[in-house]
């Protein structure tokens, strides 16, 4: 049995913030999918047995489970030793990015793509909001990386592994990326590093 075990799907982007750190550290682990399309994680099986959340990811290890892709970042960071920070000043400078992912970044793209790509559910005043709201996010990250390579320090922590989690995802989002070359840029750059594989590679996806 592999040393880890991921609960997840792969149209998940939170999901392959995890599976992504696992891969870049090396680390032995292996899928189990869960069928959120079909409302695995709305089911009182799931929330009872796994996580009352009813979220993916969930990372079980050694009889712990734990959930909540920048709290499981965070402790796969110190428990390998990689993509942690420098120092006291880079981590809180990484919670400072992971907040902001979480309550800006990832969160109105990541709707904005589940229901414009994923749903086909249309344009509408909500997608306009969304959108909206994901660009000024886009924004303040397009400037941050107009004089940087990563978004802390000089490599890459789990920051940016957090906030990338949803860009190399190909469904539409009615969102122009060629207006953020540096992001693009940084993308690549992510893509790059030994062990990054497309979200679609590492974990196993609901049809359709």
């Amino acid at each position: 049995m592999s040393d880890y075990i991921l609960h997840c799907f792969g149209q998940s982007g939170n999901a392959y913030k995890v599976a992504l750190m696992l891969n870049l550290c090396g680390c032995d682990w292996q899928p189990r999918f869960v069928d959120f399309f079909n409302g695995e994680t709305r089911g009182a099986a799931f929330r009872d047995s796994c996580n009352e959340m009813g979220e993916v990811p969930v990372l079980e290890h050694g009889g712990q489970r734990l959930t909540q892709s920048g709290a499981i970042l965070t402790h796969l960071a110190e428990r390998h030793g990689r993509f942690g920070g420098h120092d006291a000043e880079e981590r809180y400078d990484i919670l400072r990015w992971i907040l902001f992912d979480n309550h800006k970044f990832t969160s109105y793209f990541a709707t904005l793509r589940f229901m414009v790509g994923l749903k086909k559910m249309g344009e509408s005043p909500v997608t306009e909001f969304l959108r909206a709201r994901a660009l000024a996010a886009f924004d303040i990250v397009e400037k941050h990386l107009a004089k940087r390579s990563f978004m802390v320090g000089d490599t890459p922590t789990i920051a940016d592994i957090s906030m990338v989690g949803y860009l190399y995802y190909p469904e539409e989002t009615g969102i122009d990326r060629s207006a953020f070359p540096n992001i693009e840029a940084w993308t690549r750059r992510i893509a790059a590093l030994p062990g990054w594989a497309h979200p679609y590679d590492l974990m196993p996806r609901e049809p359709g």
